[in-house]
């Protein structure tokens, strides 16, 4: 098993942690929109307080470890390696609770170019514990505003993972699948689910819209979330999402294969 000094060294190494590629300005801007209750920024969350730049630097001070000067208006965010691992231990203990009672649970991303690998670990390993992956409304189209304005994408599953790819996403050497922000693939999941009857998760697992599309709706929620995701740790302040990792969402995949390693060693999940 990896240890946790072993851990934190490969955080900072590797950028997950410690000083991160996310720039403060981008941070900021963030931070902004999110004030103004761009939906952009929300994610699929309704704030139930209204939260102004100085109350979510000060959030994600706390939550993360990036500076709450204000002035502080340029260069890179830091996220604190031992918030990160304190959380990563959160996260493996509630993995383990759901794979104990053989609870169904429902894994999406909106980062699958990045995070799909650490996702699917998890969900291979909830399955061999007895778990449902559940992979509602697989195919189903769903339409999310981009840059380029509205475009259709599809609600796809791969290894457990939910993802949704654009018209003719899935040819030999694409990307996965698109990189998104938005709640409406998660709403659909959830809708086809209880369509369907049933099972509901009692997890979802993800990030971005997944994680805060799900929690809205009561659903509890939890995963990875870089200083540029204000929506993720205000839902966890206001108590609509359980566990929030800080880390960079956006560095090399193989960079998340130990941090799925040691969360599944202490969950006990270990194959």
């Amino acid at each position: 098993m990896l240890s946790t000094a072993a851990l934190r060294a490969h955080l900072v190494r590797t950028g997950l942690a410690g000083t991160v590629a996310t720039t403060r300005e981008d941070s900021l801007r963030s931070y902004r929109l999110f004030a103004a209750r761009d939906p952009r920024v929300l994610i699929g969350l309704d704030p139930e307080r209204d939260w102004r730049q100085r109350d979510l630097i000060e959030l994600m001070a706390e939550r993360c470890g990036v500076s709450a000067d204000p002035a502080h208006t340029f260069g890179h965010d830091v996220i604190d390696p031992e918030l990160t691992l304190t959380a990563l231990g959160a996260f493996a203990d509630r993995l383990g609770a759901v794979a104990r009672h053989g609870e169904p649970v429902l894994l999406g991303t909106g980062h699958p170019h990045r995070l799909l690998g650490f996702y699917a670990a998890l969900a291979d390993a909830l399955s061999a514990a007895g778990c449902t992956v559940l992979t509602p409304a697989q195919g189903r189209c769903v339409d999310i505003t981009t840059r380029f304005g509205v475009r259709t994408h599809h609600l796809a599953y791969v290894r457990g993972v939910a993802l949704v790819r654009p018209p003719g996403g899935e040819r030999t050497g694409c990307e996965p699948g698109a990189h998104t922000h938005s709640p409406l693939p998660v709403r659909l999941a959830l809708a086809a689910a209880a369509d369907a009857g049933g099972p509901l998760p009692k997890l979802v697992i993800g990030d971005h819209g997944w994680v805060c599309g799900a929690g809205q709706l009561g659903f509890e929620a939890m995963g990875p979330a870089d200083t540029n995701d204000p929506a993720l740790f205000v839902g966890q302040a206001e108590g609509r999402v359980s566990v929030v990792v800080p880390l960079d969402d956006a560095v090399r995949p193989a960079h998340y294969r130990p941090l799925a390693r040691y969360v599944l060693n202490r969950a006990c999940l270990s194959q």
